[in-house]
């Protein structure tokens, strides 16, 4: 087995030399030749019923190659069989509330907040026919019924970064399937199925991709739970383009370094934050004492949140370097207000009972100089702030965790 950095490098490569090719092509064709039709009748029932390949694609919303080579490559990184992707996160999240839960016969879902405000919404609108509980990481087996297909999860939390022991949540699931979304940590800090998780997720549009230009969703698992995801993406049409699949492709190969570079300027923000006279709580995992840093999770990401002491819409628009955006996982550093955009729609009571208030800043730390973007912060926060306050030294070392 490869390390890391070269699964990422050659991960989904092992058709190219036999093709003849260096980089992996993009194949983007809707339609396939299908001279026999009574085989390629067979090849297109195979798929319908959820296998990986067949004797032919016959159409591009059954099988695409190129996306097919993404698949295996992040399933290779997750440590699964296979993986299937989708057209965005949250056609991925649909999917599986649709395989693990509709197409059951199990028509209920355990929920541990906070998790992605979209995610939210969907299991608490009721839109796929299933009922939600939202239970604390430590009472889910409280929460299960016999009627209960899912248990879903977020380690490191969306926004607030919150860590959730996935090994016993999985334990007191018993039995019934877990979703990890494993947006925030990537799998280059934390491999959820090695701890038991059924179905590894991701927002392939935030790190995987991550330059902010292609829109992807993953769900790394085992082939049994594989054939129910792959059944819905074609009933549905939730499909990954092909060029899509391409970007996401590419994009895994850089992934590592990207991470473990944006990390470490997040652990160096995350310290002069707190002590930041404009700034009242700092969420990063580097600050706490965690026994899950260094056994569940290799490292402790390049999210962080705080919360500010005036309003945050004044702080973001005084920002000049940092973009003011939802996503995350790009090469510049983004920031957004939760409470205002992408957990909105999570009714406002159950939002700040999970840790989220209003005066919560998001910060996808990017891949700029680290004293560039404490500039653009410290001047954005400092405006108002009364008191002494010492700027940290551009000399100050960091390091990656």
């Amino acid at each position: 087995m490869t390390r890391l950095r070269t699964t990422a490098v050659h991960g989904g490569r092992g058709d190219l030399a036999d093709l003849g090719v260096h980089a992996p092509p993009i194949d983007l064709s809707t339609t396939y030749p299908v001279p026999d039709q009574v085989a390629g009748g067979h090849a297109l029932q195979d798929l319908a019923e959820g296998a990986a390949h067949a004797a032919s694609p016959v159409y591009s919303r059954l099988h695409n190659p190129t996306v097919a080579r993404f698949e295996e490559a992040l399933a290779s990184l997750e440590h699964t069989e296979t993986s299937v992707a989708f057209g965005s996160g949250m056609a991925a999240v649909t999917a599986v509330v649709q395989a693990a839960c509709v197409m059951r016969g199990l028509p209920h879902v355990v929920a541990v907040r906070p998790i992605y405000g979209g995610t939210d919404h969907l299991l608490s609108s009721g839109l796929l026919g299933v009922r939600t509980t939202y239970a604390t990481a430590d009472r889910v087996a409280e929460a299960v019924t016999p009627e209960t297909g899912l248990v879903v999860l977020e380690t490191p939390a969306n926004p607030n970064l919150d860590l959730v022991d996935i090994a016993s949540v999985v334990a007191q699931a018993g039995g019934v399937p877990v979703m990890v979304d494993n947006t925030f940590a990537t799998p280059v800090l934390q491999n959820p199925a090695l701890l038991g998780a059924t179905y590894v997720l991701h927002s392939a549009t935030k790190y995987l991709g991550g330059h902010g230009d292609v829109l992807g969703g993953v769900v790394a698992c085992e082939e049994d739970v594989a054939r129910a995801l792959r059944q819905v993406r074609i009933i549905t049409g939730a499909v990954l383009h092909p060029l899509g699949g391409y970007l996401l492709h590419r994009g895994l190969a850089t992934l590592p370094l990207r991470v473990e570079a944006a990390q470490a300027s997040a652990v160096e923000l995350a310290r002069r934050l707190a002590a930041h006279p404009g700034v009242g709580l700092v969420r990063h995992p580097s600050l706490v004492e965690s026994p899950l840093i260094g056994t569940q999770m290799r490292g402790t990401g390049a999210v962080l949140a705080f919360t500010t002491r005036e309003n945050p819409a004044a702080v973001v628009r005084r920002l000049t370097l940092v973009t003011p955006a939802v996503s995350l996982g790009s090469v510049d550093t983004l920031i957004e207000h939760p409470a205002a955009l992408t957990h909105r729609l999570v009714d406002s009571k159950d939002r700040i009972a999970s840790g989220v208030p209003e005066n919560l800043l998001r910060v996808s730390v990017g891949l700029e100089d680290v004293e560039d973007i404490w500039d653009d912060l410290d001047q954005a926060l400092a405006s108002d702030c009364e008191g002494d306050y010492i700027k940290p030294s551009s000399s100050d070392s960091y390091a990656a965790v």
